[in-house]
């Protein structure tokens, strides 16, 4: 217990949930991306093993979607964007491939081999936020069983690599002509999904695993989730209201150049490992 109320485990964390908080408003990306690798480092310092702290960074991040995207939703929704139409068909999906990747190859998988598919997802985020590059229009939304399918890889990638999933399902939607804005607020609908049935496989599938540090819950690292999610709740607004003001485009070429810097690193745990 001790070890959890360090001052300089929360101020670590504090500073963690307010940046990603505030980026997550201002880009309009989820912090996971962020998140994973520092939270990497912090349990790496405090002797929890690389393979353990990588799988752990990436359930804790994963969790703390849960919470902020439901103060994404509702602001989207008193906007009337969200298609929850389309929410309803692809969650099923959704639930099915997020329960087989963190119940299956997430348990499955080292660690390490885990930074390796992060670090290679967030190399292709950030080309993409880098770019700023839309695929063109050019289809309808699938069928029942096309929907079903989407969802599924939206969910079991995500559930790979700690991520809300929006740089799957917003290029998705956008490329069977759904508007960007609907695109973009029904990904933010579809986070809480598949933040809850990831995090639920993360609980089971680390139910059996021995070494686990102080405050664990399956691999979800409660004081981290605790600290992230209240502060990253506090700056999402403000960065949602310096979006306005501020050149966007010209941030996300910022942010994804360190992303690649982030990319690299766990590349290198991957690598090492």
């Amino acid at each position: 217990m001790t070890a959890l109320l360090d001052p300089l485990l929360i101020a670590e964390l504090a500073a963690l949930g307010l940046g990603t908080g505030f980026l997550a408003g201002l880009l309009g990306i989820g912090g996971g991306m962020m998140m994973v690798p520092f939270i990497t480092i912090i349990m790496g310092h405090r002797g929890v093993p690389a393979d353990l702290a990588v799988k752990m960074a990436i359930a804790t991040s994963m969790a703390t979607i849960i919470f902020t995207s439901v103060s994404s939703v509702r602001a989207h929704h008193k906007r009337g964007a969200v298609r929850w139409d389309i929410v309803k068909r692809l969650a099923p999906g959704i639930v099915i491939g997020s329960l087989a990747g963190s119940l299956g190859v997430f348990a499955l998988l080292k660690g390490t081999a885990l930074a390796i598919v992060f670090a290679l997802f967030v190399g292709f985020s950030a080309t993409q936020m880098f770019l700023d590059k839309k695929p063109k229009p050019t289809r309808q939304m699938p069928g029942t069983g096309g929907q079903l399918a989407a969802g599924g890889a939206i969910g079991f990638i995500s559930g790979l690599v700690g991520a809300g999933g929006g740089f799957i399902s917003v290029p998705f939607m956008t490329w069977c002509n759904i508007a960007i804005h609907n695109a973009v607020a029904t990904s933010a609908a579809l986070g809480f999904p598949i933040a809850v049935a990831n995090v639920a496989g993360y609980v089971v599938s680390g139910q059996s695993v021995e070494g686990l540090p102080a405050g664990s819950f399956g691999y979800i690292w409660l004081p981290a989730l605790a600290v992230i999610a209240a502060c990253s709740v506090l700056t999402a607004p403000l960065g949602a209201k310096a979006a306005h003001s501020l050149p966007v485009k010209k941030l996300k070429r910022v942010f994804a150049s360190i992303l690649y810097l982030l990319a690299a690193y766990m590349l290198w745990k991957g690598l090492r490992g």
